[in-house]
Parts: structure tokens; sequence; C-alpha cells
């Protein structure tokens, strides 16, 4: 992908958002959407963003959308839901993403007020198992930065040049995704993942996951962060205070993180 074919797909996205204003955006403070918020603040179109806090969001990210709100100065509004009002997503079937997503935005599309919402998907959240997509189009939420087919490295380019500190900020999803499919989420389980990715962040690991399957945590880390957790007084030290946390086995995923993993059988099946 050649630097000008990125300038141009930037700049058709500054012409669309234009035509989309008055507008608001769906603000999860992670590359995608922090971006889109940027490019609409250039092309100085009328627009609100809104971040809905559910129990799958950590805190942490929470308070970095409010510091990036202070940062750049947006028109904001935080909302939140409980997880009962998720109880289809908490049922952890396949299909979690699209009753989460549901919930969600109708929250946010009734804010709105008949005003169009508009969310940060790009063009390689195509390739993987997404029931949330479904939900977004069913609702009619917008997704500009896929129809300006607009990747994850392009847009990390971007917001680099930008100025943006969210440019290399690691790839966010829920803790739902965490937990193994047809396993209930509950308040407990988020909580224990939590503060299991916290431990590791604390202790140097930058792009990881923590994976709930019942009593068992498998970690995956990226390739940058494979090589650390090679010391063993390190591994018995997550290990020991991964049990504290509740889990009766802690295991290393032997290939690096992938996002969407937990998505392996499903996509396995399809192709079948």
């Amino acid at each position: 992908m050649t630097t000008a074919t990125t300038k141009a797909k930037y700049n058709l996205l500054i012409d669309n958002l234009k035509e989309l204003e008055p507008f608001v955006i769906a603000f999860s403070g992670g590359v995608d959407s922090t971006f889109l918020t940027a490019a609409a603040q250039e092309a100085g179109v009328e627009f609100e963003a809104v971040t809905v806090n559910s129990p799958f969001v950590p805190d942490r990210e929470i308070k970095e959308v409010e510091n990036l709100v202070r940062s750049m100065d947006f028109k904001h509004q935080q909302m939140s839901i409980e997880l009962q009002e998720l109880k289809k997503a908490a049922d952890n079937t396949a299909e979690r993403c699209y009753y989460c997503k549901k919930v969600i935005f109708d929250k946010i599309i009734n804010y709105a007020n008949g005003k169009t919402v508009i969310e940060g998907s790009n063009l390689d959240d195509t390739g993987d198992y997404r029931p949330g997509r479904k939900a977004l189009k069913e609702l009619g939420i917008k997704s500009p930065l896929l129809k300006v087919e607009l990747t994850k490295k392009e847009i990390r380019m971007l917001s680099k040049e930008l100025g943006l500190s969210t440019w290399d900020k690691p790839s966010l999803s829920c803790l739902a995704t965490r937990v193994s499919y047809d396993n209930q989420i509950t308040a407990e389980r988020l909580e224990k993942i939590e503060l299991a990715e916290e431990l590791l962040r604390r202790n140097g690991f930058h792009q990881f996951r923590v994976r709930d399957h019942n009593n068992l945590a498998r970690i995956e880390l990226s390739e940058a962060d494979r090589e650390k957790i090679l010391d063993l007084n390190l591994m018995d030290k997550l290990s020991d205070k991964l049990q504290k946390l509740g889990f009766q086995y802690v295991t290393l995923d032997l290939s690096a993180y992938k996002s969407g993993s937990m998505n392996k059988e499903i996509l396995e099946a399809k192709d079948e």
C-alpha cells in the first residue's frame, strides 16, 4: 500500500464525514475510534462522541477514554449498562457479539435522537468471525473507515502523523472475548480476567490475552513478548498469582497471540 493511496483514502474519509454530519461517534478510546474522532475534528464537522461503559470493558480503558477526551477536547457523553441488560450476550454463545452490539448501539441510537451513528470498523475487521457486524448493519450504523477501505496498518500510520497517542496502542477487545464459548459470563469471571491481564501489564508485557477456559488460564503473548516470559522466576510468580485469583491451572499458549483465537473452531466449522 503506497503512502499516496493511503492519503487518498484519508481525503475521501474527510469528504464522507462532511456528508454524514451531524453524527455521533461510538467512541471506545481504541486506535480506530480515536483516529475517526481526530478525522472528524480535522473535517470541521458537527459531531459528538459517546462511550458506553459495560461490565465487559476494563476500568483502565474507561480512564483512558476520559484522558483522551480531555487531551483532544471534543464533546463527549459517557453512559453505562449493567450485566443484566446483556443477558443474551452473557450466555456466551457464538452470537455473543451480535447481542452485545445490539444493546450498546440501541442505547447510542436512542441518545443520537435521529442523528447518524458511526463507528470505527476498518477493512481488516472483515476477515474474522464477527457477528457484531451483522448487528451494525441491521441497525444502520455507518462505518466510514471500512467504506474507504483503510486498513489497521494505514490507520496507525495516519494516527502517528496526526500526533495521536493511540497510534501504537495494542489492539483492544472486550473482556467477554476471553471466555471460551458456552461458558457463562459472570461479574466474578470478568473481574478475574481483568486482574490477570493487569498483572501481565504491570510485569512489562505489551500485547497479550488471558483466555479463560473454566479453571484454566491460557496466556497468549505476542512475538515480541514471548521471549520475556522464559524467565523461570517470572513464570513462577505469574502462575502463583493467577492461581490465587482462582485459576487452578495456568498455561502458556505456544503459538503467538492472535486476535480472535477463540473463534478458530467456529471458522473451521464454517469452512467444512
